[in-house]
């Protein structure tokens, strides 16, 4: 079975370097795993950070905008060309590892054919997979519109400002029934030194817990394209222990 990682937040909120570092941190622990990494962020940035620019999407899929590797087999049915043409869209990144982009998504309650079906390509596709890691817009709404599926570990990350921490309670209100049974906690990124009393502050009045916290790095601020940071990976490998997640590799 699937374990099912969602990282959502706010725009800016560091919620790709945090998905690439659980990743190496999943590689790290788990090298013989498979991991199909979701991007389901508007802003495509998840698959930016590696250097790619895709334009192959499942929103193509369900547009019919998408231009196809080879050509399309006859004889399909409906169903079978959805699984077909969402195979035609992951790009593989390594031997274990693939990515695969949604883009926009069609609303819940349309009731056009295509909608169940690129839901149940989904689903197959995810199940696949030892490990699938959601790149969020915002929040697990979003997400859910796309395919139903159950969630083992949703990561709301937050910036240290007190207007971003109420607006993470808030995110993480919206997400809880999307996230039944699963694991949802809170991240504080980003933080230095002289937030840290603000920050206690504002979970105590928010009644918030947090599963852990992430120092600011500079090198990131600057503008760098891969987000992957060192100091990123360490911290949140600090805290995995308390994540709904395997510790071991059995």
């Amino acid at each position: 079975m699937s374990i099912k990682i969602a990282v959502t937040g706010k725009s800016g909120s560091g919620k790709t370097t945090i998905t690439k570092a659980l990743l190496e941190i999943l590689q790290d622990k788990f090298p013989e795993k498979s991991i199909l990494l979701f991007d389901n962020d508007l802003s495509s940035e998840l698959a930016h950070s590696f250097g790619l620019d895709i334009r192959n999407t499942i929103y193509g899929i369900r547009s019919g905008k998408h231009e196809y590797k080879t050509g399309i087999p006859e004889g399909m049915t409906k169903h079978e060309y959805v699984e077909w043409a969402m195979e035609d869209i992951i790009v593989p990144l390594n031997d274990n590892v693939d990515i695969i982009v949604s883009w926009f998504v069609g609303a819940k309650d349309c009731r056009c054919p295509i909608t169940s079906q690129i839901n149940d390509a989904c689903q197959r596709l995810i199940e696949r997979y030892d490990f699938v890691i959601f790149d969020c817009e915002f929040d697990l709404k979003y997400l859910s519109q796309l395919v139903d599926t159950d969630i083992n570990l949703a990561l709301i990350v937050t910036n240290p400002s007190i207007d971003s921490i109420h607006l993470a309670k808030r995110i993480s209100e919206f997400s809880a029934k999307y996230a039944a049974g699963g694991q949802l906690g809170i991240v504080v990124n980003k933080v230095k030194n002289e937030d840290m009393n603000i920050i206690a502050e504002q979970l105590a009045e928010a009644e918030i817990d947090i599963l852990g916290s992430i120092p600011f790095d500079e090198s990131l601020a600057n503008g760098k394209l891969d987000r992957k940071s060192k100091l990123v990976s360490d911290a949140v490998e600090q805290f995995y222990f308390r994540l709904n997640l395997p510790q071991e590799n059995n």
